[in-house]
Order: C-alpha cells, then structure tokens, then sequence
C-alpha cells in the first residue's frame, strides 16, 4: 500500500492552496515520505475514503486513516519514530498546540478576508458557490463586502506576526535551530495568501518573510513547486 494525501485544489487541478494540506506536505517531506497527492474539489470531499470527512487534508497511511492535520502530524510522529522528529519531544508538541491556536485565531481570520475573492477567483463553478455560501456564512457580509476592507486587515497583519518576529530575532526557527512542525503551521497560512494572492502579505524585508523564503527552500524546495498562474 502507500500513503495517500486529499487536497484541494483550485478548478486547475495544479494549485493546491489549503493551508492545513501544506503542513502535512512539509510534515511528510520531514519525515523523508513518499505521498501521492490527491487534488480534490470541494464537491469531491465527501467522496473521500469512507465517506465521513468534511475538510482536508485527510490521510490515508497505509490503511490508516486521519482527517486533522494535527492529528495527522501527531500519527506521523508516532508511526515513524525512526525519522527526523516533527515535534523534538512532547515539549515540542505542546508548543506546536500553542502555535496551531495562535494560528488560527490571530492569522486565519485577516488572511482569510484578504484573500477570499481571490480564492474564489481560482476555483470551479461549483466550487464557487459552496464557497461563496460557506465564507458569507462566516463573515456575516457578502465576499464583496469583505474585501472591500482588506486593504485595513492588510496593513494590520504585520503587527500580528509580532511574536514570530521576536522568536526570529534570537533563533532561526521556531523549532530552534531546525524546523520543527510549529514552523509548517504558520509557513502554510504564508503559502496559501502565496497561491491565492497576488501580492505580498508582508514587505520583502520582514524577517517573517525572509524565514518563510527559507520555509520555501526547504525539503528540496517543495514550496516553490506549486504554480502560481497558468
């Protein structure tokens, strides 16, 4: 058998932009695994091995099977403890838990109305209306109405990666010296702005932004690999 990762994927069947899906690409690259990745639609999800998932990534290891990235991060750990370690230890694990919040409640909700019509762009007809009804619902204001302030959570955002920035000025990555599972978390909320927008998140002279150049160069350049524009 072999492992399997489910992606979404924007209409082209080449960008995959979900940023949970990148941090099990880099978490597999670390790891030293092989992996097919499998592009999926929004439609195509609930088709996904059993039947029972509604997000992505799932994986499908050998049999068996998780549908949270964390918890695909942590089965990785466990399964294959002879590899190069995603966490260094459970201290390791606990501050990756910090880093997966900190994530997702301070950084998600502005990258997401920043680049929600530009997402939207990417995709399907079909993949379109699931998402425009799924973000509306979230935002409480259409995708137009949304955007229309992007230009505001913009210039708000370099100040929310304040504490990255700080972490950086004494070590190169938040795992220390190597990169660590911490580090594929927030690398996959710069990815996805990356894929789906067409213009930088944060200047080019950021330190933020020089760590996550380095997070492209890493696992043989992985993260370059994606295409950005047909």
């Amino acid at each position: 058998m072999s492992i399997i990762l489910y992606s979404l994927c924007a209409a082209d069947r080449r960008r995959h932009y979900s940023p949970h899906v990148w941090k099990i690409i880099m978490a597999l690259k670390h790891k030293e695994l092989q992996a097919e990745v499998r592009p999926v639609s929004f439609a195509e999800i609930a088709g996904i091995e059993d039947g029972s998932y509604k997000s992505v990534p799932v994986l499908n290891d050998n049999g068996h099977i998780e549908g949270d990235s964390f918890e695909i991060a942590v089965h990785l750990e466990r399964a294959y403890p002879d590899r190069p370690s995603l966490f260094g230890g459970p201290g390791g694990q606990a501050m990756a838990r910090f880093v997966e919040s900190f994530s997702q409640t301070v950084i998600h909700p502005p990258v997401s109305a920043i680049a929600a019509m530009d997402m939207h762009a990417l995709m399907s007809p079909a993949d379109q209306a699931y998402f425009r009804a799924a973000r509306e619902k979230r935002f409480g204001k259409t995708l137009e109405e949304a955007s229309a302030t992007r230009h505001i959570e913009l210039a708000a955002l370099p100040e929310k990666f304040a504490p990255l920035r700080s972490v950086l000025a004494k070590q190169p990555w938040l795992g220390g010296a190597q990169p660590l599972f911490a580090d594929y978390i927030l690398f996959g909320v710069l990815q996805w702005a990356r894929i789906t927008v067409p213009y930088p998140l944060l200047p080019a002279d950021d330190p933020v932004s020089t760590w996550f150049e380095r997070c492209l160069d890493l696992h043989g350049a992985i993260g370059r690999s994606v295409v950005l524009s047909d």
